[in-house]
Formats: structure tokens, C-alpha cells, sequence
């Protein structure tokens, strides 16, 4: 009776480790499931093989069509990082920050979103199908296709489907506006700038995410690292091809000049910042020099101040919207270039630069350009709104 009690006990405890082991394989995620870290050695192996110019090793790592798009591009840092794989049997999808950094130009890595689809084959090796911007992330230019590089003095000009003439005229352009920013706005910023130029204005919606609308008639726009978090620094000028084709020569270079200027201040550019100080600001460097006049540059608020149409105060961040009304956009650039150029010519340049940056000190909104227009200008936001109202009248009217 004692050894059948025995026997009973063993069977019921073998019993239970055997229900146990089948939940556990039933459930999920076998743990013996090694996918993620075998798909992260082959990241591991292909980023290696990118750095290292070696398309052999990369070819190994499975499609190889990324590797010939962007081996122009001088990259000093290049990794994958995998959040998560989907696996179906011997395909997998899998989820990956990639984060990459051009050598010279940036101080600080990128990091975009990344989907990936791989394969396993009879040997039981993971390798790369396609790789492709995760939803909702902007695309990379070497999604696009092959990347074609112009090394300017004070620039870098990255481009697809352009001839390389082309590419040198964004590289003048952006070695003229450099100096031009750093002789209004000083010279503690990298004093270098990289250019984004795609084959069209989709190539640029696609760049930055979102719908070709938001950017037709918009010549070109400085950006966070492309696709990267909104917190990165706006290192990038991405351009519309489409709309500066029918720029001038003047145009063309107060376009880049005030693309330029965005780069060089964005460490004094934050939330306190009002979109008709950080845009009136660059289009006040990038005109400057030119010798334009209110009425060249401010046409659409000249048509509303002729008609009697004074705004009653300074342009709000909503009127900046570009895919809003075009000539609200318009009269709200030239507002804010209009108070701007006003501080520059009662108060003094340097005076104009130092309100810049006190208001970016005060790092929110709540009384930062308040704030400094006691302390740098010595007056109020009413007054001043109210003689930037008298200079629109005075000038446009």
C-alpha cells in the first residue's frame, strides 16, 4: 500500500510538469525562440559591411540594393537597433531604429524608423529582403534611389534623380548664404550645411512625411534630421526642386540664405520662440544685402495695408500653416520680416540678434517675447505692436 502511494504521487507530479511544458509551448513565444537576436547579427553584420564599403559583406546579409543607393554618402556611424520580429515560419517582419550619422556634418546620430522583411533559408540563416521607412516615418533620400554627392566649402548636397550640375549650383548657393548667416547672426554655430535635393516635390513630401500638398509653391524647408524625432536638430534643407526651378537668381539665394539662417540659430530656437520672430528673422538675413524694398519683398501686405487692412497685431504661429490660405502664409512672413527689419533699423542689428536670443532663453511662451523687449528694446509688446502697425502704414501704405 505505501509503495502504490508512492507511484501514485510520482505519476500525478510528472503530470503536472507535462501540462506544465505544453501550456508553455502552446503560449506565445516559444522561449527557445532566438529570431530577434539572430535578425539583430545580421543588422549587426550589414551595418558593419556599410561602414566598411564592402559590398561582398553585404551581399551576404541579403538584397544588396541599399548598398549600392547610399555607398556615396560619408557616413561615420551606422547601426541597427531591433525593437521587435514578427515571424511566420521562415519569413519574418521586423521592426528596427536605424541611426546613422554623416561624417563631418553631424555631431549627434539620427535615428529613424525602420521596417524590415528577411527570410530564412535551408541553412537556417536569417537575410534581408527589403528594408523600408516604418509607417508613419518619413523616408530616407536613399529610398528613393541612388545617392549622388557635391562637396561644397561650407556644404554638402545630397541628391537623386539630378544632374550634377545641378547639384553644384545648391552647393554655390549654400556656400554664399554660410558667410551671409555668420556675418548677421555670428559664428558659434558648425557653419556648415547639408542639403536634401530630391527628383521632385513628391521625393520631398516623402522626405518629410507627409502630403505633397502641405509643401506645393514652398521652395525649401530646414527640418529635424530627416524622419528623425521632433527633438533633433534641424541640420537638414530639404528642397522642392519643382518650386525653385522657377525662382530667380535673387530668389534662389534668399531662399538657401534663409534656410541657412534656421540651421545657425537653432539652438536659440525653441517653444518660447514665435514663428514671426524665427521666420521674420531668417527672411530679414536672407534679404539682407539684397537691397529689395519693403514693396518687393511684402507685396501681399502692401495689397491688405493699401486697402485698409492693417493686422491688428503680429502674425500668429496659425498663420504660418502651408497648407492653409497662400497669401495669409504670405502676408505672415512678410509681417514678421517687416517687425524685423524694424528692430534692425530703430533699435540696430546687434540689438535685433540679442532679442533673438533672449526670447529662446526664457524657454517657454508665457512672456518670453515680453520679457525681452523690456530687457533688450526697452519697451512693451503693446507699443511695439503698435509702431510695427505705424512702420506697415509708414512703409507698405
Amino acid at each position: 500500500m505505501a509503495g502504490r502511494g508512492r507511484a501514485r504521487g510520482s505519476g500525478a507530479v510528472g503530470l503536472a510538469v507535462l501540462l506544465l511544458v505544453l501550456l508553455v509551448g502552446c503560449g506565445g513565444r516559444p522561449a527557445t525562440d532566438s529570431a530577434r537576436a539572430d535578425v539583430q547579427r545580421v543588422l549587426d553584420r550589414r551595418a558593419a559591411a556599410v561602414l566598411a564599403h564592402d559590398r561582398s559583406a553585404y551581399a551576404a546579409t541579403g538584397d544588396s540594393t541599399g548598398y549600392t543607393r547610399l555607398r556615396a554618402v560619408p557616413l561615420a556611424a551606422w547601426s541597427y537597433r531591433v525593437t521587435a520580429v514578427d515571424r511566420e515560419g521562415d519569413t519574418a517582419t521586423a521592426a528596427a531604429e536605424l541611426s546613422f550619422r554623416i561624417a563631418g556634418y553631424d555631431k549627434a546620430p539620427a535615428t529613424v524608423a525602420r521596417t524590415l522583411s528577411l527570410s530564412r533559408g535551408a541553412d537556417g540563416q536569417w537575410s534581408v529582403t527589403s528594408e523600408r521607412p516604418a509607417k508613419k516615418a518619413g523616408a530616407q533620400l536613399w529610398d528613393q534611389g541612388t545617392v549622388a554627392v557635391v562637396r561644397g566649402a561650407h556644404s554638402l548636397v545630397l541628391g537623386v534623380g539630378q544632374s550634377g550640375t545641378r547639384l553644384r549650383t545648391f552647393a554655390n548657393l549654400a556656400d554664399r548664404a554660410v558667410p551671409a548667416v555668420s556675418q548677421a547672426w555670428g559664428t558659434d554655430w558648425a557653419r556648415h550645411v547639408v542639403l536634401l535635393v530630391p527628383k521632385s516635390l513628391d521625393g520631398m513630401a516623402a522626405l518629410l512625411g507627409s502630403p505633397a500638398s502641405s509643401y506645393r509653391g514652398i521652395a525649401a524647408v530646414t527640418t529635424a534630421e530627416t524622419g528623425g524625432a521632433a527633438k533633433a536638430p534641424a541640420d537638414r534643407v530639404v528642397v522642392n526642386p519643382d518650386a525653385y526651378a522657377v525662382l530667380g537668381p535673387v530668389g534662389q539665394q534668399v531662399v538657401l540664405t534663409h534656410e541657412t539662417t534656421h540651421v545657425a540659430t537653432r539652438a536659440h530656437t525653441n517653444a518660447a520662440t514665435p514663428l514671426w520672430l524665427s521666420e521674420g528673422y531668417a527672411d530679414w538675413v536672407g534679404y539682407r544685402g539684397t537691397g529689395r524694398t519693403p514693396s518687393q519683398v511684402a507685396p501681399e501686405l502692401q495689397n491688405a495695408v493699401r486697402q485698409g487692412q492693417v493686422p491688428e497685431g503680429l502674425p500668429a504661429d496659425g498663420d504660418f500653416g502651408f497648407s492653409g490660405d497662400a497669401n495669409r502664409l504670405a502676408r505672415a512672413y512678410e509681417g514678421g520680416w517687416m517687425a524685423c527689419r524694424m528692430i534692425a533699423e530703430q533699435w540696430g542689428e546687434e540689438r535685433l540678434e540679442a532679442f533673438y536670443r533672449a526670447v529662446g532663453e526664457h524657454g517657454k511662451r508665457d512672456g518670453a517675447v515680453e520679457g525681452a523687449m523690456r530687457s533688450v528694446l526697452g519697451t512693451t509688446l503693446q507699443d511695439f505692436t503698435a509702431g510695427w502697425r505705424q512702420y506697415l502704414h509708414d512703409q507698405l501704405g
